[in-house]
């Protein structure tokens, strides 16, 4: 009498990066209101950005605080800076909660992705 064995199949693991003064909790929430059936297929790893937010955020009125930052702008939003820093604390957070089979990105760190990809 042979057995049904369950395939077991390995969910794509991400790495989801927030927007500019969000959280991780709060991509959280946004990605939750997806399909729970696009949901169950994937394995997704939050991580909050290295630096508190210097400035007000756009989703105070929707979300509680804390916000944080990829990387840091002056008042004009014309020099950058941390950017180095950055781009080292994702590829330790990589390193430490993966491997990934990809990354998820919205807003700030979607340029993060594009950058590192350019780098590697």
């Amino acid at each position: 009498m042979g057995s049904i064995r369950e395939k077991t199949v390995k969910k794509p693991r991400l790495l989801c990066l927030h927007g500019f003064r969000t959280s991780a909790e709060i991509l959280k929430k946004q990605i939750n209101k997806w399909p729970q059936s696009v949901l169950d297929k994937l394995d997704l790893v939050f991580v909050d950005a290295p630096f508190p937010s210097q400035g007000k955020s756009d989703v105070e009125a929707i979300f509680d605080p804390p916000y944080y930052e990829w990387f840091q702008f002056n008042k004009e939003f014309t020099e950058y800076t941390n950017f180095d820093e950055c781009l080292q604390y994702i590829e330790d957070c990589m390193i430490q909660h993966g491997p990934f089979d990809g990354l998820l990105g919205f807003s700030q760190d979607v340029r993060l992705i594009m950058i590192r990809d350019i780098r590697i």
